[in-house]
Protein backbone atom coordinates (compact mmCIF):
# COMPACT_ATOMS: atom_id res chain seq x y z
CA UNK A 1 0.00 0.00 0.00
CA UNK A 2 0.98 3.62 -0.45
CA UNK A 3 2.96 5.16 2.40
CA UNK A 4 1.32 8.46 3.32
CA UNK A 5 4.21 9.59 5.50
CA UNK A 6 5.22 9.59 9.14
CA UNK A 7 2.93 12.46 10.07
CA UNK A 8 -0.11 10.56 8.83
CA UNK A 9 1.06 7.40 10.58
CA UNK A 10 1.55 9.28 13.88
CA UNK A 11 -1.88 10.90 13.56
CA UNK A 12 -3.64 7.60 13.04
CA UNK A 13 -1.62 5.87 15.75
CA UNK A 14 -2.48 8.63 18.22
CA UNK A 15 -6.15 8.25 17.30
CA UNK A 16 -5.97 4.53 18.09
CA UNK A 17 -6.56 3.24 14.57
CA UNK A 18 -4.99 0.26 12.82
CA UNK A 19 -5.14 -2.44 15.49
CA UNK A 20 -5.38 -6.00 14.09
CA UNK A 21 -8.79 -7.64 13.93
CA UNK A 22 -9.71 -10.99 15.43
CA UNK A 23 -9.37 -13.88 13.03
CA UNK A 24 -12.22 -16.25 13.67
CA UNK A 25 -12.35 -19.96 12.94
CA UNK A 26 -15.52 -19.79 10.82
CA UNK A 27 -14.85 -17.50 7.84
CA UNK A 28 -16.78 -16.91 4.66
CA UNK A 29 -15.45 -15.66 1.34
CA UNK A 30 -17.49 -12.76 -0.02
CA UNK A 31 -16.86 -11.97 -3.69
CA UNK A 32 -18.27 -8.53 -4.43
CA UNK A 33 -19.44 -7.73 -7.95
CA UNK A 34 -16.92 -9.65 -10.03
CA UNK A 35 -19.41 -9.60 -12.85
CA UNK A 36 -18.44 -8.99 -16.46
CA UNK A 37 -19.55 -5.38 -16.26
CA UNK A 38 -16.77 -4.75 -13.75
CA UNK A 39 -14.07 -7.23 -14.78
CA UNK A 40 -13.98 -6.52 -18.53
CA UNK A 41 -12.85 -3.17 -19.89
CA UNK A 42 -15.23 -3.38 -22.84
CA UNK A 43 -18.15 -2.36 -20.64
CA UNK A 44 -18.80 1.22 -19.41
CA UNK A 45 -18.34 0.36 -15.73
CA UNK A 46 -15.52 -2.12 -16.27
CA UNK A 47 -11.75 -2.49 -16.15
CA UNK A 48 -9.44 -5.40 -16.91
CA UNK A 49 -9.45 -7.22 -13.57
CA UNK A 50 -8.02 -10.50 -14.86
CA UNK A 51 -5.37 -10.66 -12.13
CA UNK A 52 -7.98 -10.03 -9.42
CA UNK A 53 -10.20 -12.79 -10.81
CA UNK A 54 -7.25 -15.19 -10.84
CA UNK A 55 -6.33 -14.35 -7.24
CA UNK A 56 -9.91 -14.76 -6.06
CA UNK A 57 -9.97 -18.17 -7.71
CA UNK A 58 -6.86 -19.13 -5.76
CA UNK A 59 -8.43 -17.93 -2.51
CA UNK A 60 -11.63 -19.87 -3.13
CA UNK A 61 -9.64 -23.02 -3.92
CA UNK A 62 -7.84 -22.70 -0.58
CA UNK A 63 -11.15 -22.51 1.25
CA UNK A 64 -12.88 -25.45 -0.41
CA UNK A 65 -11.24 -28.25 1.65
CA UNK A 66 -12.49 -26.58 4.85
CA UNK A 67 -15.98 -26.06 3.39
CA UNK A 68 -15.65 -22.29 3.66
CA UNK A 69 -18.87 -20.79 2.24
CA UNK A 70 -18.50 -18.65 -0.87
CA UNK A 71 -20.99 -15.86 -1.47
CA UNK A 72 -21.02 -13.92 -4.73
CA UNK A 73 -22.78 -10.59 -5.19
CA UNK A 74 -24.01 -8.80 -8.28
CA UNK A 75 -25.59 -5.43 -8.92
CA UNK A 76 -28.63 -5.85 -11.16
CA UNK A 77 -31.47 -3.45 -11.93
CA UNK A 78 -34.82 -4.04 -13.54
CA UNK A 79 -35.30 -2.22 -16.84
CA UNK A 80 -37.55 0.27 -15.06
CA UNK A 81 -34.95 0.94 -12.35
CA UNK A 82 -32.15 1.31 -14.89
CA UNK A 83 -34.07 3.77 -17.05
CA UNK A 84 -36.00 5.68 -14.40
CA UNK A 85 -35.54 7.84 -11.31
CA UNK A 86 -36.27 5.32 -8.54
CA UNK A 87 -32.61 4.53 -7.75
CA UNK A 88 -31.01 7.81 -6.69
CA UNK A 89 -27.48 6.38 -6.95
CA UNK A 90 -27.90 6.06 -10.72
CA UNK A 91 -28.17 9.83 -11.06
CA UNK A 92 -24.57 9.98 -9.80
CA UNK A 93 -23.24 6.79 -11.39
CA UNK A 94 -24.81 6.98 -14.86
CA UNK A 95 -22.58 4.28 -16.34
CA UNK A 96 -24.17 1.69 -14.10
CA UNK A 97 -27.53 2.01 -15.82
CA UNK A 98 -26.32 -0.72 -18.16
CA UNK A 99 -26.34 -3.26 -15.29
CA UNK A 100 -29.74 -4.63 -16.25
CA UNK A 101 -31.09 -7.98 -15.10
CA UNK A 102 -30.27 -10.71 -17.63
CA UNK A 103 -27.61 -8.70 -19.45
CA UNK A 104 -24.03 -9.79 -20.08
CA UNK A 105 -22.82 -7.10 -17.67
CA UNK A 106 -24.43 -8.70 -14.61
CA UNK A 107 -23.23 -12.25 -15.34
CA UNK A 108 -20.47 -13.55 -13.09
CA UNK A 109 -17.05 -13.58 -14.72
CA UNK A 110 -16.90 -17.08 -16.25
CA UNK A 111 -13.33 -17.52 -15.03
CA UNK A 112 -14.49 -17.64 -11.41
CA UNK A 113 -14.71 -21.14 -9.87
CA UNK A 114 -18.40 -20.96 -8.99
CA UNK A 115 -19.92 -24.21 -7.68
CA UNK A 116 -23.58 -25.24 -7.20
CA UNK A 117 -23.31 -24.86 -3.41
CA UNK A 118 -22.14 -21.24 -3.66
CA UNK A 119 -24.59 -18.48 -2.84
CA UNK A 120 -25.59 -15.32 -4.70
CA UNK A 121 -26.81 -12.00 -3.33
CA UNK A 122 -28.28 -9.46 -5.75
CA UNK A 123 -28.03 -5.86 -4.65
CA UNK A 124 -28.99 -2.36 -5.77
CA UNK A 125 -26.46 -0.30 -3.80
CA UNK A 126 -22.76 -0.22 -3.01
CA UNK A 127 -22.73 -2.30 0.16
CA UNK A 128 -23.54 -5.99 -0.14
CA UNK A 129 -25.38 -5.63 3.18
CA UNK A 130 -27.65 -2.70 2.32
CA UNK A 131 -31.16 -3.84 1.47
CA UNK A 132 -30.16 -7.52 1.32
CA UNK A 133 -30.30 -10.57 3.59
CA UNK A 134 -26.50 -10.95 3.68
CA UNK A 135 -26.07 -10.35 7.42
CA UNK A 136 -28.78 -12.90 8.23
CA UNK A 137 -27.25 -15.32 5.73
CA UNK A 138 -23.80 -15.10 7.34
CA UNK A 139 -25.33 -15.49 10.79
CA UNK A 140 -27.32 -18.51 9.65
CA UNK A 141 -24.12 -20.05 8.33
CA UNK A 142 -22.47 -19.50 11.73
CA UNK A 143 -19.76 -17.26 10.30
CA UNK A 144 -17.59 -14.91 12.37
CA UNK A 145 -15.13 -13.56 9.79
CA UNK A 146 -15.52 -12.33 6.22
CA UNK A 147 -12.80 -12.26 3.57
CA UNK A 148 -13.97 -9.45 1.30
CA UNK A 149 -12.87 -9.63 -2.33
CA UNK A 150 -13.98 -8.03 -5.56
CA UNK A 151 -14.63 -4.66 -7.15
CA UNK A 152 -14.37 -1.86 -6.87
CA UNK A 153 -12.05 -1.22 -3.93
CA UNK A 154 -13.15 2.40 -3.55
CA UNK A 155 -16.84 1.65 -4.01
CA UNK A 156 -18.61 -1.59 -3.26
CA UNK A 157 -15.67 -3.31 -1.53
CA UNK A 158 -15.09 -0.48 0.91
CA UNK A 159 -18.83 -0.03 1.58
CA UNK A 160 -19.18 -3.77 2.19
CA UNK A 161 -16.19 -3.83 4.56
CA UNK A 162 -17.68 -0.97 6.59
CA UNK A 163 -21.06 -2.66 6.89
CA UNK A 164 -19.49 -6.06 7.62
CA UNK A 165 -17.65 -4.83 10.70
CA UNK A 166 -20.70 -2.83 11.77
CA UNK A 167 -22.69 -6.06 11.52
CA UNK A 168 -20.31 -7.83 13.89
CA UNK A 169 -18.00 -9.68 11.50
CA UNK A 170 -14.22 -9.45 11.46
CA UNK A 171 -13.04 -8.23 8.06
CA UNK A 172 -10.01 -9.42 6.09
CA UNK A 173 -9.26 -7.95 2.67
CA UNK A 174 -6.64 -9.82 0.59
CA UNK A 175 -5.11 -7.00 -1.44
CA UNK A 176 -4.53 -9.10 -4.57
CA UNK A 177 -8.22 -10.02 -4.54
CA UNK A 178 -9.61 -6.49 -4.93
CA UNK A 179 -9.37 -4.07 -7.81
CA UNK A 180 -10.47 -0.70 -9.12
CA UNK A 181 -10.48 1.41 -12.27
CA UNK A 182 -7.65 3.63 -11.05
CA UNK A 183 -4.71 3.18 -8.68
CA UNK A 184 -5.30 6.29 -6.56
CA UNK A 185 -8.79 5.45 -5.26
CA UNK A 186 -7.74 1.81 -4.88
CA UNK A 187 -4.75 2.62 -2.65
CA UNK A 188 -6.60 5.27 -0.64
CA UNK A 189 -9.40 2.83 0.13
CA UNK A 190 -7.02 0.06 1.18
CA UNK A 191 -5.39 2.56 3.56
CA UNK A 192 -8.80 3.51 4.96
CA UNK A 193 -9.94 -0.10 5.39
CA UNK A 194 -6.68 -1.04 7.13
CA UNK A 195 -6.91 1.93 9.48
CA UNK A 196 -10.54 1.63 10.50
CA UNK A 197 -12.49 -1.42 9.39
CA UNK A 198 -10.41 -4.55 8.77
CA UNK A 199 -7.02 -6.00 8.02
CA UNK A 200 -5.61 -5.65 4.53
CA UNK A 201 -3.44 -8.73 4.07
CA UNK A 202 -1.56 -10.49 1.30
CA UNK A 203 -3.04 -13.40 -0.62
CA UNK A 204 -0.33 -15.67 0.80
CA UNK A 205 -1.38 -14.79 4.36
CA UNK A 206 -5.05 -15.27 3.47
CA UNK A 207 -4.50 -18.73 2.01
CA UNK A 208 -2.35 -19.71 4.99
CA UNK A 209 -5.19 -18.65 7.29
CA UNK A 210 -7.62 -20.85 5.35
CA UNK A 211 -5.14 -23.74 5.22
CA UNK A 212 -4.90 -23.70 9.03
CA UNK A 213 -8.63 -23.85 9.71
CA UNK A 214 -9.84 -26.64 12.00
CA UNK A 215 -11.88 -29.41 10.42
CA UNK A 216 -10.10 -29.13 7.09
CA UNK A 217 -10.80 -32.13 4.86
CA UNK A 218 -7.85 -34.35 4.03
Amino acid sequence: MVNYGQETERTYERAGFGAPVRRGSRPAILVVDLTRGFTEDGFPSGADLSEVVESVGELIASGRPADVPVIFTAIAYTPAEAAGDAVTWLHKAQGMRSLVEGSDEVALDPRLPCEPQDLMVVKKGASAFFGTSLAALLTGLGRDTVLVCGATTSGCVRATAVDAVQSGFSVLVPRECVGDRAAGPHEASLFDIQAKYGDVIGLKEATAYLDALPGRNA
